[in-house]
């Protein structure tokens, strides 16, 4: 019997826009049941290429084959119609329509070929989450009114009501904590065993070994390796496919004794109703500190709750010993305090300004004349905050959307150092950041720690809280349940502390 061909094969995909050749003859096959992998840093063409399978860009040259017909998506509604689904990071949510109203927007249940009937859309959304392990979302609620996590369930229920056959996800897991990879996982697995393919890009290589069949890694817009076993490659061939160079993963050296002098930050008592309970902490300059926790810990809520974008129940936050009026950003800022915060497209920057009003929009007091603004002064100080931190390209008049995500958790870095911070506060600062830009972020913290910066770091990922932070606290349900050297832990012990843990005293 002849072998079957791929369920997708892309020969020699080419595209490119005014002044870049984004792919650049990529070849990529997928067979039915398979999660075949996609690696590559930031900027290698992996979101052209899933663009261009999902019919939203059209290819300059190279041929499509679909169950071995070459075939041309036009469009997002021809590669649906097909059986090609694709769930982006940034969700293509409807948030003031309903969970119902989202999973069949486009293909909405008719009576007499043009009225929508509400109960049959909201009964067959409700088999779709129970099928994807979430039968507690209501279909009838706003999609607005959910989680990051619900959120993705009901993205996966949308491509689920079509008749698919192949799922591409991008960075699905990247707002999930680790029982909702789990589930997530469960459902990749329940889908390639009814012959569904996935294409999976993630950052997190761990989760290529835990899930993928194949891998394909791109580099420069070109397929630099294609196939290779997912589970038994080793990390270091990977790593080195992805950026042309050795990359080992190891954090910067942290100093060997605590940093001396008296704590720049002080929380006492900081606590939000539902949110956290009561918490103490301190962080001297050159100290990097990080919180460690589930999803829904509170990690983020007390970042933003010191900052004053959140006003406490309780407690107070002081810098330097003087206490700052709670719930104002303001006097955060002006005491030395800055946030990185989880969405910075959402919550940091200003995607359509350039790199150079993205750095000084904290900082404009400075270059303010007489009611006008010093051009020349603000894009010099941009520059050299630009060159402090090798962001690339070190060019400060780009858009800060054409920068990679790396370079962009540097913008807002920059910002901080341009204001001159003493208190930088940094939630997930990976998030989104390919595998080679994380170690050039991890050396850059390092190094902001040891010139006498104090760090507060916020993670979904253990390692990296243990390999970039000083002292570990680690919150189980809004409390604290173990404070720490890092070095006296290890993931699994941070792991049976969040999970298990007692408040501690």
């Amino acid at each position: 019997m002849a072998p079957q061909p791929p369920l997708l094969s892309m020969s020699g995909i080419t595209k490119s826009f005014p002044g870049v050749r984004a792919l650049d003859g990529v070849d990529l096959d997928v067979q039915a049941g398979e999660v075949h992998c996609l690696l590559g840093q930031n900027g290698a063409g992996k979101s052209t290429l899933i663009k261009v399978l999902a019919g939203a860009h059209q290819p300059d040259t190279g041929t499509i084959r679909w169950r071995g017909e070459d075939v041309t998506l036009r469009s997002p509604i021809a590669a649906m119609r097909l059986g090609i689904a694709t769930i982006y990071q940034e969700l293509d949510l409807v948030e003031h329509l309903s969970v119902a109203e989202n999973v069949h927007l486009g293909h909405e249940p008719t009576a007499a070929g043009f009225v929508v009937r509400g109960r049959a859309a909201r009964s067959s959304t409700a088999e779709l989450l129970k099928r994807l392990g979430h039968p507690e979302v209501d279909p009838a609620r706003l999609v607005g009114e959910l989680s990051a996590a619900q959120q993705q369930i009901v993205s996966m229920a949308r491509a689920l009501s079509h008749d698919v056959r192949l799922i591409v996800m991008d960075e699905p897991s990247a707002a999930l904590d680790p029982d909702e990879v789990d589930n997530l996982f469960r459902i990749v697995g329940d889908l390639t065993a009814d012959g569904v393919a996935v294409v999976y890009i993630s950052h997190r290589l761990e989760e290529i070994r835990r899930i993928g069949d194949r891998v394909t890694v791109l580099k420069d817009g070109r397929a630099v390796a294609g196939g290779l076993p997912a589970k038994s490659t080793p990390t270091r061939e990977v790593v080195a496919l992805m950026t042309g160079r050795n990359v080992e993963y190891v954090f910067p050296e942290r100093p060997t004794a605590a940093p001396p002098g008296e704590p720049v930050l002080t929380v006492e008592g900081l606590s939000r109703r539902g949110e956290f309970a009561p918490l103490d902490l301190q962080v001297r300059p050159g100290e990097i500190v990080g919180l460690a926790g589930l999803v829904g810990s509170g990690r983020s809520e007390i970042l933003e709750t010191i900052y004053g974008a959140r006003k406490p129940d309780t407690g107070r936050v002081l810098v330097d010993g003087r206490p700052l009026r709670p719930g104002s950003v303001r006097a955060a800022v002006r005491a030395g305090l800055g946030l990185a915060p989880e969405e910075r497209k959402a919550q940091a920057l200003l995607m359509l300004e350039s790199v150079t009003r993205n750095v000084s929009v904290s900082s404009m007091s400075r270059f303010a004349k007489a009611g006008w603004i010093d051009r020349g002064a603000e894009l010099g100080a941009a520059r050299a905050a630009v060159r402090e931190l090798s962001l690339r390209p070190d060019n400060p008049d780009v858009p800060v959307r054409t920068l990679s995500g790396g370079n962009q958790q540097k913008a807002v870095l920059a910002r901080w150092l341009l204001r001159g911070c003493r208190v930088l506060l940094l939630d997930e600062p990976t998030r989104g950041v390919d595998v080679g830009a994380r170690a050039e972020l991890y050396a850059v913290v390092r190094r902001l720690a040891d010139e006498g910066l104090a760090v507060l770091l916020v993670s979904s990922e253990v390692p990296e809280v243990l390999g970039l932070a000083d002292r570990v606290l680690v919150l189980r349900e809004g409390s604290v349940v173990h404070t720490a050297p890092a070095r006296e832990l290890d993931e699994h012990r941070v792991l049976d502390l969040v999970m298990e843990g007692s408040p501690a005293s």
